[in-house]
């Protein structure tokens, strides 16, 4: 293979194909295996593309969808940091951004550089479009989880303000999105599957 730009483009499809191995904390429905990042990554964009409606603001969908595709791609080397884990949390960042360096770089020059923006735009949570991305990354681990009768959160000993914690920022993408939320996250409670 001669063409550089299409062998370089190949081996970032090669290497994102790792990211099916990094198992996450959320469970599939059904009580399910755990899910992994590429399948969490897939169904977060049909989610977005199906509940745009709900959207605060208009967004660039297209946008939003391949966000969602790429969010997790860094886990490939970071791993994924559940949550909950105030000591992961912690390393969490410095460990992405080397990853996002790394991976991205195996793309040609200027699809590197607008992956890492998106990357990082997604990161900043201040655009419509990203805050409406980080709404669909909140809601599907929690439909999952709901689904599963909260086991997920009963395993980790969650409580109440860690949920609504991340939770509350839901509302900067979707209002509405976040009354569903609300209405679960109190059903959960209420059952004893979210510590008070």
């Amino acid at each position: 293979m001669t063409d550089e730009r299409l062998k370089q483009q190949l081996e970032f499809v090669l290497e994102i194909d790792k990211e099916k191995n990094i198992f996450r904390q959320t469970h599939l429905s059904g009580h399910g295996r755990n899910e992994n990042d590429a399948e969490h990554a897939w169904h977060m964009a049909i989610m977005a593309y199906l509940l745009r409606e709900y959207s605060n603001e208009e967004i660039d969908i297209a946008r939003v969808m391949l966000m969602c595709l790429i969010h997790d791609i860094v886990e490939i080397d970071a791993g994924d940091t559940y949550a909950y884990d105030a000591e992961n949390l912690k390393t969490q960042k410095a460990r992405e951004d080397a990853a996002k360096k790394r991976i991205f770089s195996l793309l040609p020059s200027e699809q590197k550089e607008e992956m890492m923006a998106l990357f990082d735009e997604f990161e900043a949570y201040e655009s419509a479009e990203s805050k409406f991305a980080h709404a669909m990354d909140n809601l599907q681990p929690l439909l999952l989880n709901n689904s599963n009768g909260g086991a997920d959160w009963r395993e980790h000993q969650v409580t109440a303000e860690q949920v609504y914690g991340r939770q509350s920022k839901t509302q900067k993408g979707s209002v509405r999105l976040y009354e569903v939320i609300d209405q679960l996250l109190r059903e959960n409670i209420e059952k004893g599957n979210i510590l008070v």
